[in-house]
């Protein structure tokens, strides 16, 4: 039985990895026809060797770029122990279609030969004749050490496994690598999932992102054109998302450079200072230099040769529009910029996007004056200006704020923009990011103003859509935002508060302790109930299987008493090693805090990871048959997901059952600004069968006791309109306190800089007299402990009033 109480041994625990978020490209189990490990060569340093470092070469086999930031090449001992652990090198940057990305690791004591300059550089000792290598989606050391397993794991882009190598893909490893030889990839980049097949071994011929190999060598560049050709810019772009000269070569394009991006996904954008007439036809351009820094700069008039392709940033997103492979003439400099275009609550529509029942919206004809997103893609790769704007969405650890050129589209109460409606999207979001490495954006909050003039060229990326890299940027306006402090519950009210603490394990600075501590002791006014999500085992990310979280609850409560609050006990069950999703081997878990000064815990026996809960009727009212307890968790409605924590208060006598939720994410469902429209949201489907069973369950509780009290709160990760919601109060069973509040008030997360609700609280119709608040102290702010912000309601038990619906 995994009943925990509040102890009092502080365990010692690792600092959680960050999980990196990226697109997952398709798992190593089908062939890649992008990147590709391309050559694997593990003797650098050796006897004999003539190479200093080991080095792993990627490919990309495909016709766009392939980026690579997030992702990451991983290693793993041919024969791995019990012991053996993948090791990790972060990738960052992209691969040219054709072109090769070099990652240097260890170096040794022997050989005379430098590789050229690597494009990442890891520091793990590889193996000479046996090993594997992984290239995988994020950087989150992988767990498997079997051919089977890791053919599984979807992160894995693509595998190489050499000389006896256990994990490897298809008939057997690569054989005949040594100190003097690597394994390398066809030049066709073929990848059939068959090592043995694909790959075989040779000299080391390391070339990284510049065509350079280890002798210093470069291919001669082409020259560039010096008359410009027929194809302009709005000939490329066209009147559709998706250029009509898509994969063809185009010569000599003109166009003025409007801004130059160094860092990252490396470019210029250059824009038509002869437009066309027409609306529909963008004027600008996105021209992509792979990992070669631009040598172009702003002002400067060119001619550009090269290669028109789509690029899809992200799984559902729109394309951006480029050129490719470029060769470029200057023909001047200094010249003066094409005129921005102006945003404003004139000239955005206040239609969001065209719909195609579901399916692509590449092939319809952009209507700019009817649509935002219409008019966003025209003007892609262009200069906008917009002027004294409001933020909407705070400063993020990318120096990325959320603006909204129309003020008062769906303002909240304190600054933002309020996310209402499926159907009503907010069509004055734009986020801005500045150009210039040395002059970032500063930190803002929302409702500060973004005060004089920005401008910059429009692009679009998978996160957020279209975006605003600024070459002009205003200043930031403090609209002096404070965080919300509740009130203190009175001697006969029962305060009952949900908080996402956002992957809290013991290995976490002490200032995140500190901080989500006085967030439950000031500003939530030390609720005698805290429902807490995501709270870790106690080693966090580290995957050895742990799954308690007494150590991360002690130094939790332990802050939560320097800051002024009372010494909290606590319950939780915890969940099978890897069963609840989340962060690979942080095991999160929904947990209660409790004041005993307060009110009890009623604790029952027979509450385990996998035996659900049940109300029992008994003559002297409903119970539960375990406390704590948690709801059918062998549905398959919880697979890889938390299971929601029922538990049995006492408060002056009267029984009170809370239920602690957190439901599956948002992960998968395809954007609001993707090609998709209107877009799926695929993983709403498990969380409305989450949402029917928590229904269920309540509905058992009110059965056997109709004016039971229940509170069901948490991280929902839904909003109140939402078919989750329906589902979750069917019958009348739960009533969304959200929808209590005034629509101005009706959040708590802002994401894309839309304020949303995601977390709810719940109560049952046995619950008369309440007081409820969203306490808003973390997700409009900068620094902020954890993006969502706590909810609290205040409940007087025994009150007669009516309940109204």
């Amino acid at each position: 039985m995994q009943i925990h109480r509040s102890g009092s041994v502080l365990l010692t625990g690792a600092v959680a990895a960050a999980l990196a978020v990226t697109a997952l490209p398709a798992a190593h189990a089908a062939p890649s026809a992008t990147a590709v490990i391309s050559e694997v060569y593990g003797g650098g340093g050796n006897s004999g060797a003539t190479l200093t470092r080991d080095f792993v070469e990627l490919a990309n086999a495909g016709s766009a770029p392939f980026e690579v930031g997030g992702l990451s090449v991983q290693y793993l001992p041919g024969s791995p122990s019990a012991g053996s652990q993948w090791q990790v090198s972060a990738l960052t940057g992209s691969i040219a279609p054709g072109g090769r990305y070099l990652v240097a690791q260890a170096a040794g004591t022997g050989g005379t030969v430098a590789l050229p300059t690597a494009d990442a550089t890891g520091t793990i000792a590889m193996a000479a004749g046996s090993g594997t290598v992984a290239l995988v989606s994020g950087t989150t050391p992988l767990t498997c050490k079997s051919a089977a397993d890791c053919a599984a794991d979807t992160r894995i882009v693509d595998l190489v496994g050499y000389g006896s190598a256990v994990v490897r893909e298809g008939s057997g490893p690569v054989p005949g690598a040594s100190a003097t030889a690597s394994v390398a990839r066809a030049a066709s980049l073929a990848d059939t999932d068959d090592n043995a097949a694909d790959l075989a071994a040779g000299a080391p011929t390391p070339v990284n992102t510049k065509g350079e190999t280890s002798g210093g060598g470069q291919p001669p560049e082409e020259p560039g054109p010096t008359e410009p050709g027929d194809v302009r810019i709005h000939d490329i772009q066209g009147t559709t998302r998706v250029s009509p000269l898509d994969g063809t070569a185009v010569t000599g394009v003109p166009g003025v450079v409007t801004g130059v991006r160094a860092g990252g996904s490396r470019g210029f954008w250059i824009q038509d200072a002869a437009p066309d007439d027409d609306p529909r036809t963008g004027e600008g351009l996105f021209v992509y230099t792979g990992s070669a820094a631009p040598t172009v700069k702003v002002g400067d008039s060119v001619l550009v040769s090269g290669k028109v392709a789509e690029y899809y940033p992200g799984t559902g997103t729109q394309s951006l529009t480029q050129i490719t492979a470029p060769r470029t003439t200057v023909l001047s400099s200094g010249n003066a910029l094409p005129a921005p275009v102006v945003l404003d609550a004139r000239s955005v529509p206040a239609r969001y996007v065209p719909s195609a029942d579901g399916g692509s919206i590449d092939a319809l004809t952009l209507d700019p004056a009817r649509y935002a997103l219409d008019l966003y893609e025209t003007l892609e790769g262009s200069r906008v200006t917009f002027a004294d704007t409001r933020v909407t969405g705070a400063t993020t650890a990318y120096d990325e704020i959320w603006v909204t050129v129309k003020p008062r589209e769906n303002p909240t109460r304190r600054g933002g923009t309020l996310y209402a409606s499926y159907e009503d999207q907010n069509t004055g979001r734009l986020k801005v990011m500045s150009l210039d490495p040395a002059r970032p954006v500063p930190a803002a909050n929302v409702g500060d103003m973004l005060k004089g003039r920005t401008t910059g060229v429009l692009d679009y990326a998978s996160y957020g859509g279209y975006n605003v890299q600024a070459t002009e940027l205003g200043t930031i306006v403090d609209n002096k935002l404070r965080r919300e402090v509740t009130r203190k519950q009175r001697k006969d009210e029962l305060a009952v508060a949900t908080y996402n603490v956002e992957n809290l394990d013991a290995g976490d600075d002490q200032a995140k302790f500190d901080t989500l501590a006085a967030g439950v002791a000031v500003n939530l006014s030390s609720p005698d109930i805290v429902s807490l999500e995501e709270i870790q085992d106690d080693n966090g990310a580290v995957n050895d299987g742990t799954t308690d979280s007494e150590a991360t609850l002690k130094r939790f409560t332990d802050a939560v008493v320097a800051q002024g609050g009372p010494r909290y006990a606590w319950r939780y069950i915890a969940p099978e090693n890897n069963k609840d999703g989340g962060e690979p081997g942080g095991n999160i878990r929904n947990v209660f805090l409790y004041n005993p000064k307060r009110v009890s815990f009623t604790d029952r026996p027979g509450g385990d990871a996998t035996t659900p809960v049940r109300a029992v009727d008994t003559w002297k009212g409903v119970k539960l048959s375990a406390s704590p307890g948690r709801i059918n968790p062998a549905s398959p409605a919880w697979a890889d997901s938390r299971k929601p924590l029922v538990g049995e208060f006492v408060f002056r006598g009267e029984p009170v059952f809370v239920i602690g939720n957190h439901f599956a994410s948002k992960g998968g469902d395809q954007p609001l600004h993707g090609r998709f429209q209107e877009p799926t949201r695929s993983s709403e489907t498990k969380r409305i069968q989450q949402a029917a069973e928590v229904n269920t369950f309540v509905a058992s509780l009110l059965k056997a006791d109709k004016s039971a009290r229940v509170v069901a709160l948490g991280d929902f990760n839904d909003f109140e309109f939402s078919p989750t919601m329906k589902a979750l109060t069917k019958d009348r069973a739960l009533k969304p306190l959200i929808t209590t509040l005034p629509e101005s008030e009706r959040y708590s997360y802002v994401f894309d800089g839309n304020s949303q609700t995601l977390d709810h609280i719940l109560t049952s119709p046995g619950i008369r007299r309440l007081d409820y608040d969203v306490v808003h102290i973390n997700a409009e702010f900068a620094d902020q402990a954890s993006d969502h912000d706590p909810q609290v309601v205040r409940i007087k038990v025994g009150g007669l009033w009516p309940w109204f619906w």
